[in-house]
């Protein structure tokens, strides 16, 4: 009687049955490498804003203005706020007022609408997040921002993961500084380590190593 399966049926079948187990094995890690990648995070990206010449560089490096004069609420709430048009007019001469660069300043002085700045670090509606907290414990603004004063068009700088977010709060020593150096770009212990200076910031600010979901998913 002849076989039912010729011999190289056999092969084939080894074959398949280790491209099952790459299946299994290779597409879920391939997802989660996927999902780290900056086309996922958004980290490196910019986004187009209504005012294209804006500079964080020219503002922060140029003209030395701390980060709080603009983002006015970041030290009492939970979002760091968004200039009104008017923070504008007291910096600007009367050329620059005049000029396109300025034209969405007027227009957002004359209709009362808020310019229409774009989110760049965007968290899921899931995720609970506050200034404030961050601020008046010691973590600085270029920890999460970056180097913005150094950047012409501003940013995502960090990718925004849980797995990025745990790293902070597992050792938050790592991370600190005094608050008021927080605005401080490019800041660097003056005596110590970080993480001698860390700990006893850590210790001094009673800042705790939250990592329970209700921490951020609220």
């Amino acid at each position: 009687m002849a076989a039912l399966f010729s011999p190289h049926s056999n092969v084939v079948a080894r074959r398949v049955v280790v491209l099952a187990v790459l299946a299994v094995v290779g597409i879920p890690l391939l997802l989660m490498w996927w999902v780290r990648t900056p086309y996922v995070t958004g980290q490196g990206h910019t986004v187009a804003q209504p005012i294209p010449l804006f500079s964080h560089q020219i503002h922060v490096t140029g003209l030395q203005i701390d980060c709080r004069y603009c983002h006015y609420a970041v030290e009492r709430a939970a979002t760091a706020g968004m200039p009104s048009s008017e923070t504008c007019i007291p910096c600007h001469s009367q050329v620059w007022r005049t000029g396109p660069f300025f034209a969405p300043v007027r227009a957002s002085l004359t209709s009362k609408a808020p310019i229409p700045w774009q989110r760049i670090n965007r968290l899921p509606d899931y995720v609970f997040f506050n200034h404030a907290i961050h601020v008046n414990k010691g973590v600085g603004c270029e920890t999460c921002h970056g180097r913005v004063d150094q950047m012409a068009q501003i940013r995502q700088a960090v990718p925004l993961t849980m797995s990025w977010c745990l790293d902070c709060h597992n050792q938050p020593e790592r991370y600190l500084r005094p608050v008021d150096q927080v605005t401080v770009m490019g800041w660097h212990p003056s005596q110590g380590s970080q993480l001698s200076q860390g700990r006893e910031l850590k210790r001094r600010y009673h800042v705790r190593e939250l990592t329970t979901c209700t921490a951020c998913h609220r």
